[in-house]
């Protein structure tokens, strides 16, 4: 007889060396992980790999560089054909998602077609997808151009024809991942893009405190007991609730009367996850690239100086971004007058709210709410760790910490939920089969 709702480590790990249907998704996963990640390391022909890094070791590239490696595993600095990655995918979302909250053609197409309409959406975000990676992929094909061993306009076609069909083929296999795999596509090759630079990041670190400077070790422990500490506090965030009591109505039935029912409605705090901080950082991106194609134009120059990872100008941008996302996303996520229409249909209200108008109102508050908390939290995320490394002169990490953090943790609690989801499934068809 099972009682507990969450399955124990021991029965996860059983299930899912036993499950057949689980030890497939989980075989599919890795193996569309290894795939992505041996396609970053295919190189582009036709360029001087030694002339490209030699410009690229310091300056305003170095750090635009070192921040977008963070999302495509080093792809950017091997000039792999993935080096474009996930990147436009979580553009065209963006674009998608901010065009379907402003025109009622296409949020109706989302809410009121059910999966069909649905799978239109997609098949737009998959569209505007490419036509970001031909931009995206023009940009980077007019920057190396210069370090070509066959410089002109047909190494440019080539370049952004290999860096396109590179993308789409990212983001085919990141969807195959949702479909037949666990876990969300877009953001495991993410993850896994991250993780793979933790390597060199903590062999740099290491290295650095073998120095024997004793403010140099001393700040590398501050900058480890900072992160550990920010993992335990995203964890709590990402899985703090707000339960709002609810109770339904009591009801008649012939000559028996049920009693009211309490429940709870419950609204989380960090509402979009990993999203809100993910789309802020690709639109970061975004001038990074465009910038690429205005490469000896001073407002350029400019404006890749100004939003460098770690510049005053790019947390605050950061941070606006993050705290529009986190709304936005919210009222994605959560509606507040369908959640009134739903409770009043089934009979439930909010203890000392009336059902109706007040109920959304009084929803949308609490919403609103736990939001701005939510977004404050982010905004501690990004800004901590940057402070603390320059406070501690240690940049091993650099590019790690806001984003990083975030994305690693909240990608890690949802995969392991929908792992958890399915040996519950598995558990009880095997209860029915018995």
């Amino acid at each position: 007889m099972v009682r507990d709702k969450t399955p124990t480590a021991q029965e996860t790990f059983v299930q899912m060396a036993q499950a057949a249907g689980l030890r497939g998704r989980l075989l599919v996963t890795i193996g569309i992980l290894l795939l992505v990640r041996l396609g970053v390391h295919i190189p582009i022909p036709g360029i001087d790999r030694i002339a490209f890094q030699a410009a690229t070791q310091s300056g305003v590239l170095a750090g635009i560089i070192g921040f977008l490696d963070t999302f495509t595993g080093r792809g950017l600095s091997t000039l792999g054909i993935f080096a474009l990655g996930i990147l436009p995918y979580i553009n065209a979302s963006i674009i998608l998602q901010l065009l379907t909250a402003a025109l009622p053609s296409l949020e109706k197409l989302q809410k009121e077609e059910g999966e069909a309409g649905r799978r239109k959406i997609a098949q737009v975000t998959r569209y505007v997808a490419a036509g970001w990676a031909v931009l995206q992929g023009t940009g980077l094909s007019i920057f190396i151009n210069q370090f070509a061993e066959s410089p002109g306009p047909a190494f440019i076609a080539q370049t952004v024809l290999a860096l396109t069909a590179g993308s789409m083929f990212v983001m085919w296999v990141g969807e195959l991942i949702t479909e037949r795999g666990v876990g969300n596509g877009a953001s495991l090759l993410i993850f896994v893009s991250i993780v793979s630079t933790l390597p060199q990041s903590l062999g740099k670190t290491f290295d650095l405190a073998q120095s024997g400077d004793r403010s140099i070790v001393g700040g590398v422990v501050l900058l480890l007991v900072v992160f550990l500490v920010m993992i335990v506090g995203i964890i709590f965030v990402q899985e703090g609730t707000r339960r709002i009591p609810i109770i339904s109505a009591r009801r008649q039935v012939g000559r028996r009367t049920y009693q009211e029912k309490s429940s709870y409605l419950p609204l989380r705090l960090n509402q979009g996850g990993v999203m809100p901080i993910i789309f802020a950082s690709a639109v970061l991106t975004l001038p990074a690239y465009l910038t690429q194609l205005f490469a000896n134009n001073e407002i350029a120059i400019k404006i890749a100086s100004s939003l460098r990872p770690g510049s005053w100008v790019y947390v605050l941008v950061y941070l606006v971004l993050i705290l529009f996302f986190s709304y936005f996303y919210a009222s994605l996520v959560v509606n507040p007058v369908d959640m009134s229409q739903n409770l009043k249909k089934m009979g439930a209200s909010i203890p000392g709210i009336r059902p109706g108008k007040t109920t959304s109102e009084y929803i949308e508050r609490v919403l609103n709410r736990l939001t701005f908390l939510g977004a404050i939290f982010l905004g501690l995320v990004a800004i901590v760790p940057a402070a603390v490394e320059g406070a501690t002169r240690v940049t091993t990490f650099q590019g790690l910490g806001a984003t990083s953090l975030l994305i690693l943790v909240g990608v890690a609690i949802e995969t392991a939920k929908q792992v958890q989801t399915y040996v519950i499934s598995q558990r009880y068809e095997g209860m029915v089969k018995q």
